[in-house]
């Protein structure tokens, strides 16, 4: 059994509404550079210790670069949070 982290195609319809769209040349795939982004980040990895089964670590980092410099991720994080917040009393 892979102790490799992949997103589910829930999980996936979820975040996808967050994406960007592709100007140009289509990314390579979202749920294949996500899975190892997050892999990383909760394993506190280097880019390049990723495993080959996520791509290369130079695609994952320019992922991460690019959509946290445009702030994607915080409005992935803020989008779901907002959907699933605590009920107040």
């Amino acid at each position: 059994m892979s102790d490799l982290f992949w997103l589910t195609d829930a999980q996936m319809a979820r975040l996808e509404p967050f994406f960007p769209k592709s100007h140009g040349k289509p990314r390579v795939d979202d749920r294949r550079v996500l899975s190892g982004i997050i892999f990383i980040n909760r394993n506190g990895l280097r880019w390049r210790d990723a495993p080959a089964a996520y791509g290369p670590h130079k695609t994952l980092y320019n992922r991460w670069k690019r959509w946290s410099d445009k702030g994607i991720f915080a409005q992935m994080m803020a989008g779901l949070a907002a959907g699933h917040g605590e009920g107040r009393p």
